[in-house]
């Protein structure tokens, strides 16, 4: 494939899976964030974050984020409605970098050439280990809710896999053929079992656990799924 080929970007743009925090104009009652409201609102969301960063577990409470505040519930009830409104407005510039330049949707959002295949979905493999571990805490909690049937945590981590799984799709085709069924399930499976191995080897109960069992996490995991993702896609490629 030549030069053309290798630039051509995966875009959809009906499949965002965030977008930028921006200013909330307003509280829960209606009234105008002034200066001082959001002030008030960027301490809220600065607290749960240090809570979940600090914390030995993932536990997390909207008492604990009001004390961490220094604020009275009723004054943090004036911004979210609850735990999983608070926890979502968190994710949302999480998922943000996921998209930006260098970020895992970017990697995968370029054809990936025959030629450099490799190397391709090894970077795309790191970059979201990595997106994973810098963001472990949120992101665990996020599944964990939704493993609980939080309807809207369960909805956030489904938005957030189908950006990957949409170009995925696409690069088990050869450039401008249209995904086949079969491409579209294998993209399904492969996300969701990318996403179960690097939610393991970044689970903040057990990693002594995964190093001390299987190595190093970054090399033990990475390589395997790179391995599989290669020829998932040149499986896909040949018509299997």
């Amino acid at each position: 494939m030549g030069t053309a080929a290798a630039k051509a970007r995966i875009t959809d743009p009906a499949r965002i899976a965030a977008v930028p925090a921006g200013d909330v104009s307003h509280n829960l009652n209606g009234q105008k964030l002034g200066r001082k409201g959001q002030a008030t609102r960027e301490r809220i969301l600065t607290a749960a974050n240090d809570l979940l960063t600090e914390a030995d577990d993932l536990s997390i409470s909207l008492s604990a984020v009001a004390r961490q505040a220094s604020l009275g519930m009723t004054s943090l009830y004036n911004y979210f409605a609850d735990l999983t409104e608070l926890l979502l407005a968190l994710l949302g510039p999480v998922m943000f970098e996921a998209g930006e330049k260098g970020g895992y949707i970017d990697l995968i959002s370029e054809y990936w050439p025959d030629d450099e295949l490799e190397d391709r979905c090894k970077s795309f493999i790191e970059a979201y280990f990595e997106f994973w571990a810098r963001h472990s805490r949120i992101l665990h909690l996020r599944n964990n809710m939704a493993d609980q049937y939080d309807e809207r945590m369960l909805a956030a981590r489904v938005r957030s896999a189908q950006p990957v799984i949409w170009r995925l799709r696409q690069q088990m085709c050869l450039e401008g053929d249209e995904p086949t069924a079969a491409a579209s399930q294998m993209a399904s499976v492969l996300m969701t079992g990318i996403e179960r191995a690097v939610t393991v080897a970044t689970d903040p109960k057990i990693p002594e656990m995964i190093e001390r069992e299987f190595g190093p996490r970054n090399t033990k995991v990475i390589d395997p799924l790179t391995r599989l993702l290669v020829m998932a896609i040149r499986d896909c490629r040949n018509g299997g």
